[in-house]
């Protein structure tokens, strides 16, 4: 965890991998099979999509955390559908996520360095559902993401 950011109790964040271990077969086989599919199809029509659509928000919460893992531990393959895959959960409302898992979702994109374009696109629109006094909770002052004042400012 980055200096100044507040820690997660270490068995939620077991929790965390729990939930994630629960989708991460399903969730690594849809993105292999769209991997080698037509990158041109809707989502919906996707194995990533149809994944999506079977699960119920705190099932997707879980999908988004193991996507966003996977793809900052693995930017340098072929991670395409990987990274539509969270950019598709970023882009869904109503999900519920917690404080918690919003920190989780920074300090794993904050590692991955500045290499990663994408790193901040889940972290960022998870962020957005938190009530005001939660993301400032979730986000210290010296560990703010660019994009920040554009969340902040709607």
């Amino acid at each position: 965890m980055r200096s100044g950011r507040a820690r997660i109790d270490a068995a939620v964040v077991q929790g965390f991998y729990d939930r994630m271990r629960a989708v991460a077969p399903a969730a690594y086989g849809a993105i292999e099979r769209d991997r080698v599919g037509d990158p041109g199809r809707p989502f919906p029509d996707t194995a990533c999509g149809r994944l999506v659509g079977s699960l119920d928000p705190a099932g997707l919460r879980a999908l988004g955390m193991w996507a966003h893992h996977w793809c900052m531990r693995f930017y340098d393959d072929d991670t395409r559908a990987g990274v539509r895959l969270v950019r598709e959960i970023a882009a869904r409302s109503g999900l519920g996520w917690t404080v918690d898992e919003v920190r989780w979702l920074l300090d794993r994109s904050h590692e991955a360095g500045p290499a990663v374009a994408h790193r901040f696109a889940l972290p960022l629109a998870a962020a957005a559902e938190l009530p005001p006094d939660g993301v400032a909770d979730a986000v210290a002052d010296d560990a703010r993401p660019d994009g920040w004042r554009r969340l902040r400012a709607g």
